[in-house]
């Protein structure tokens, strides 16, 4: 009988970290293909706050292969408790939560591109930092900005070809989420 690890190790895409993504592999879900699909994913993420930090690090966990990281924020002591890729070193220096965030990313999975942007999403620069993304999460805490994302998505989305985005939001013991395909399911405008 073959090893857990042997088993995985046949299974992995070439030059992936055998070890690390083996649980991945063997779960059908996601498999060979799905692993080699987050490899090659861009996903970007507009805020590193509570939502933010803890979907960076998931993702860049599970080894989705580039993450672009917006926030104009930096790290204070009230974060701490909640913020899960930041620490008292960070807030004592006031590190850009972008930065700070691209820095323990880096701490358990250096084969993650982290391109940190220490900037708030507005019109003028929405098209440079988000060009190269799969997949955009919002998780920002004002409407003017997802509405910006939402416009963006729906304008970069062509026929069959939608630039998905999710709506996330946690206030208190409250959240919501929204998964958007522009042209295949309403848009936050649509609804809002």
């Amino acid at each position: 009988m073959q090893s857990a690890n042997t088993l995985a190790e046949a299974h992995v895409p070439p030059g992936a970290d055998a070890d690390r993504y083996s649980r991945q592999v063997l779960f059908a879900p996601i498999g060979e293909a799905g692993q080699q699909r987050l490899a090659a994913a861009t996903v970007a993420i507009v805020g590193c706050g509570a939502t933010g930090a803890a979907a960076a690090a998931l993702l860049a966990r599970a080894g989705v292969g580039t993450l672009i990281l917006i926030d104009r924020d930096f790290v204070e002591q009230s974060n701490l408790q909640r913020q899960v890729l930041f620490d008292e070193a960070d807030a004592e220096a006031a590190t850009p939560k972008a930065e700070a965030a691209r820095h323990q990313i880096a701490r358990f999975n250096g084969d993650v591109q982290v391109h940190a942007h220490v900037a708030d999403l507005v019109p003028d620069n929405i098209h440079a930092l988000l060009a190269n993304a799969d997949l955009i999460l919002d998780a920002t805490d004002n409407f003017e900005t997802r509405y910006l994302i939402n416009d963006y998505a729906v304008q970069q989305s062509g026929p069959g070809k939608p630039l998905p985005w999710i709506y996330a939001a946690a206030v208190g013991a409250y959240a919501a989420t929204m998964n958007i395909l522009p042209g295949e399911t309403a848009c936050l405008a649509c609804l809002f």
